[in-house]
């Protein structure tokens, strides 16, 4: 079987042929670093890593880049409102590169806890103004470019295929329209969908970064950017660009105008795109409206960022996933079991895994079906039902059980056999020869479920009278765990 991937532009599944066979080069929209990323932003990078790991453990060598953007993003995607970095340096009293510094190093240690790889490449866009400005020269001697109360805007009537990736009917848009509408009210547009490539101090005066330009002294628009840094480091034409599903109507759309605008050729092969993360209420999570968790919130929450990425993992990239607490309850059990499973597999073959060419015909098995469920679209549902199946099946030889654990978690990511090796020297809920351990174990879970039932009074007599008998109790991200003084 061939990996198949569901490309948006076309909207169907289609066999993954790479331009250069054996290499895929890939594009991730990152972040905007003027606030912390939530749960739901991070969906869009676990998606990626199961891309990134998928791609690798099938064999092919890989080039990932991605852009940081720290300037130009404004706080509507279509040209307008306020510049995100601008407004939140004037909201602390601190600089635009101190906040895009502050938040960048935030996005990566969520990035680093969620177990995701980092980028070959990520490209910052304050670093790549001059490729900017180069691409956008570019557009302005192909034609598609006027300058209008000061700003350069790309005219999308001279593109023939706007909007091909949306499906958009340019004829039926209207400025000002609803919520999924594309356009916004600009007097300086020649059309509706027309969007600004170079800003001067025309539209925001006192702008924080700025550069000399022949278009006048300003900052670039959002969208050059990704397509000025992913050419540079990827190609004028490489293989798959990726993004969350509300990037399609604009951001995407405006990319494909600009890059293939400037180019006259085909620029990406492949579109794919990640669903929404909504709140229980069927509410999309948004930070504009202050509806958002950070992955630090779960973790106060006593959660590991480890189980947040496995209940990402349950749900196919492009299907809605409804976050609630008690569905991650769930998955949190769910990870425990399986570092548990993963325990005993180490402690029964003493930690000797099998080589890859003295597995049974089970075993090749699993690890078979566990492929094909990648390739069919990066299912990790199935890869997921695939691993919980074999960890606990008697037939396969323990050493061999650790060997397909080895190798799915390698794309799965959830580290279960460094996990479970760590709980294993260092577990202090582990008490064996302990007389008393059963009932310990069962004052410390009547606590737990004390506290759940917001029963704060028996939870803090729970922990005085288990004090009172030398015992000290420790509350971690993956429960509490008890030892005696």
């Amino acid at each position: 079987m061939a990996l198949k991937l569901f490309n948006s532009m076309g909207k169907k599944l289609e066999e993954f042929v790479p331009i250069t066979p054996g290499y895929c080069g890939f594009y991730g929209c990152g972040p905007t670093v003027y606030n912390y990323a939530h749960i739901g932003n991070l969906r869009a990078y676990v998606f990626l890593d199961i891309l990134d790991k998928t791609l690798t453990y099938l064999g092919y060598k890989i080039k990932h880049v991605m852009n940081i953007t720290d300037i130009g993003h404004l706080s509507g995607d279509s040209d307008d409102g306020e510049d995100k970095m601008v407004k939140t340096a004037a909201e602390r009293h601190q600089s635009v590169m101190d906040i895009a510094n502050f938040y960048t190093e935030a996005f990566f240690k969520d990035i680093d806890r969620l177990n995701i790889r980092h980028p070959d490449v990520v490209c910052r866009a304050t670093e790549h103004v001059a490729e900017m400005i180069e691409l956008i020269k570019r557009l302005e001697a192909n034609g598609h470019t006027y300058m209008a109360g000061g700003n350069l805007y790309y005219d999308t009537s001279t593109f023939k295929d706007y909007g091909k990736l949306a499906d958009l009917k340019l004829d039926e848009l209207q400025e000002g329209a609803g919520r999924r509408k594309v356009v916004v009210v600009d007097d300086n547009k020649r059309n509706p969908t027309d969007f600004v490539l170079w800003f001067t101090k025309s539209k925001f005066e006192n702008q924080a970064l700025v550069w000399d330009s022949p278009w006048g002294k300003g900052y670039p628009g959002w969208h050059i950017e990704c397509s000025a840094m992913s050419m540079k480091y990827l190609g004028e034409h490489f293989d798959i660009h990726t993004g969350g599903i509300d990037h399609i109507p604009v951001h995407h759309t405006n990319e494909i105008a600009q890059s293939e605008g400037a180019t006259n050729s085909k620029w990406v092969n492949y579109w794919l795109h990640n669903e929404f993360l909504v709140l229980a209420g069927a509410t999309k999570m948004s930070k504009s409206s202050g509806n958002f968790l950070t992955l630090q919130s779960i973790i106060d929450k006593g959660f590991d960022a480890l189980d947040y990425r496995l209940f990402l993992l349950g749900a196919h990239y492009r299907k809605q996933v409804f976050f609630s607490w008690e569905a991650l309850e769930g998955t949190k059990a769910g990870r425990k079991a399986l570092v548990t499973r993963t325990a005993k597999v180490l402690k029964d073959c003493d930690g000797k895994m099998a080589a890859a060419d003295a597995l049974s015909a089970k075993a090749k098995e699993y690890l078979d079906q566990f492929k094909a469920d990648l390739e069919n679209d990066l299912n990790t549902p199935q890869a997921l039902s695939r691993l919980q199946v074999a960890i606990k099946d008697q037939d396969l030889k323990p050493e061999e059980t650790l060997a397909v654990i080895a190798e799915m978690d390698s794309v799965l990511g959830l580290n279960l056999i460094e996990t479970a090796k760590k709980a294993d020297s260092t577990d202090e809920n582990s008490h064996e020869g302990d007389p008393e351990a059963a009932e310990i174990d069962a004052l410390v879970q009547a606590r737990v479920d004390a506290k759940k039932a917001k029963d704060f009074e028996k939870a803090d007599k729970i922990r005085n009278e288990l004090q009172a008998r030398g015992i000290i109790i420790t509350d971690t991200p993956n429960g509490p765990v008890w030892k005696r003084s």
